[in-house]
């Protein structure tokens, strides 16, 4: 699965909404925590990997920056003692490293894309799982207080009545956590526009060529023209 395709899915993964189908909810929470644990330990160590190739397209970066400036001034003091060969000399060079920054450009933004998606969704599974870990308990507690509530009528009451009371039980128990999840649902809702304007984003600059990064270059004469120019004028 692609990088794009698998941040889409564990964004708008709903973790109410899945537990609220599911026929068996402890035993579908149980098998959840299970699959995203392993999801996250393999986000955990991808995110690394990604973080360090963004370290390296940066350091790579910001070097070829740095060399453009170098023989920007090069060829500036080149021009100011006369030496209009040498100064064109580095200004080819430079116009020819200056294609080489927008290519860098380019891998920076998509590796710098890369490492947000890992680590949005890195957040979002442990979000999921402290999520999940709280509907697991509360699933026990209600369980175990339900069973106790009506060991407690059968003492009491006849069956029929211990049974009509350990209905109403529980179903309070729902209304209440049926009360928190449309809350949560709701709160999804107003998250669900920007989680799909960062998903637009992140796939541009994923998606991104060296056309939509390169600007316009101009040549060395140009440049050396520029920088005469300026000399002449005292700036």
């Amino acid at each position: 699965m692609g990088i794009l395709s698998r941040f889409r899915d564990v964004m708008k993964a709903n973790v109410n909404h899945m537990l609220n189908r599911a026929e068996d909810p402890e035993k579908t929470v149980n098998e959840y925590m299970r699959s995203l644990s392993s999801d996250l330990g393999q986000v955990k160590a991808e995110t690394a990997a990604v973080l360090s190739d963004e370290s390296r397209a940066k350091r790579a970066l910001e070097e070829c920056g740095a060399e453009i400036k170098k023989l920007q001034r090069y060829a500036e003091k080149a021009a100011e003692s006369g030496d209009e060969d040498k100064a064109r000399g580095f200004l080819e060079k430079k116009v020819s490293l200056s294609g080489k920054r927008n290519e860098l450009q380019m891998a920076y933004d998509q590796a710098s894309a890369k490492a947000r998606m890992m680590k949005h969704m890195n957040e979002k599974l442990v979000a999921d799982l402290a999520q999940l870990e709280v509907r697991h308990t509360e699933l026990k507690g209600r369980m175990a207080n339900a069973k106790a509530q009506q060991q407690e009528n059968e003492r009491k009451v006849t069956t029929g009545n211990a049974n009509a009371a350990f209905k109403a039980m529980e179903d309070k128990a729902n209304q209440a956590l049926n009360e928190a999840e449309a809350l949560a649902e709701l709160r999804a809702g107003a998250q669900e526009d920007d989680l799909d304007e960062l998903i637009a984003e992140l796939e541009r600059d994923m998606n991104a060529d060296t056309g939509n990064n390169e600007s316009i270059t101009p040549s060395a004469e140009e440049e050396l023209t520029a920088i005469q120019e300026k000399l002449k004028n005292g700036s």
